[in-house]
């Protein structure tokens, strides 16, 4: 049985790794963590397990690899979409992968890196730029209004929270998200999440509009 530590800050994120990793008979996932703080208590108390550790949780990851051999653990880290990190460090990683990177990818990755292998997600140029004109064609088809709502789907916000920071009715917001989603090609919410961090125009106007959002409710 692979035993899999998620920790990263983005709820989102770690929910969808979470419902993909699930599916596999071969495959526990015996922790999930948001913060340095609880994922060193989660290495320590599952020595062996495959640490899948988002970039943006910003560990002194020299160091964490350190303490991660020292349980005979094995660390992935999931950087974003346009990130790169240093070779040096990139070879003394087990794993390597982008957060655009899709289910059977990320399956094999977790269970190549368990074997002992080590596995890294090349990305390429035109991958992203195809990945940025489709979040940018996304972007300039939503409305301010639906993109204030797609901020709000990515921070993890239910229904009824997301009409009462716009002030509207619970009917009205799942109005808006079945025009969201058929402008995104979405099924549900958590795709939709997915999709706004997998891409970068988008995931920066969503990024504006939560904002937008906070200052008007301070």
């Amino acid at each position: 049985m692979i035993r899999i530590i998620l920790a990263d800050n983005q709820a989102i994120f770690r929910a969808g790794a979470a419902r993909v990793l699930a599916l596999e008979e071969d495959v526990r996932i015996v922790a999930q963590c948001d913060d340095p703080g609880r994922l060193n208590l989660a290495i320590e108390a599952h020595h062996g397990a495959v640490v899948l550790v988002s970039s943006t949780l910003h560990l002194d990851i020299p160091a964490f690899i350190v303490q991660a051999r020292a349980l005979e653990s094995r660390l992935v880290l999931v950087i974003e979409n346009t990130e790169t990190i240093p070779d040096e460090l990139c070879s003394s990683l087990e794993g390597v992968v982008c957060r655009n990177i899709s289910g059977p990818d990320l399956v094999d990755c977790i269970r190549r890196v368990a074997r002992g292998q080590r596995w890294v997600q090349r990305t390429n140029v035109t991958t992203m730029q195809i990945a940025d004109t489709v979040g940018t064609r996304v972007r300039d088809r939503l409305t301010p209004k639906e993109m204030q709502i797609v901020a709000l789907i990515v921070q993890g916000c239910k229904n009824k929270e997301i009409a009462l920071q716009l002030g509207t009715k619970e009917q009205v917001v799942k109005n808006y998200l079945r025009s969201i989603y058929d402008k995104s090609g979405v099924s549900d919410r958590l795709e939709l999440a997915l999709f706004t961090i997998h891409h970068r125009a988008l995931a920066e106007a969503a990024g504006r509009a939560g904002k937008l959002l906070q200052m008007k409710s301070a």
